[in-house]
């Protein structure tokens, strides 16, 4: 089963970090975010915005309204936890 997880972990990471981090220094010298920071926070409105819109078609609404967003950010931090 370790096999198949760090396997799955290649996949998903496309683009190496040493070399995003290079290419946004280059590109943003002035800005003093970490790149990381700034790509978990995507990642994370990227999970939100997919996990609500599934509770928004589960509750057959074709608006993403405030309670499918809170239920989404819960069920995402629980899973984000560990």
């Amino acid at each position: 089963m370790a096999v198949s997880t760090t396997v799955s972990k290649r996949i998903t990471r496309k683009v190496p970090r040493a070399f995003l981090r290079r290419t946004f220094k280059q590109k943003k010298p002035h800005l003093r975010c970490d790149l990381l920071i700034h790509l978990n926070c995507l990642l994370f409105v990227h999970r939100l915005a997919k996990e609500s819109r599934i509770n928004a078609c589960e509750s057959k609404s074709r608006v993403i309204k405030k309670d499918h967003i809170l239920a989404a950010a819960k069920v995402i931090l629980k899973k984000s936890r560990g």
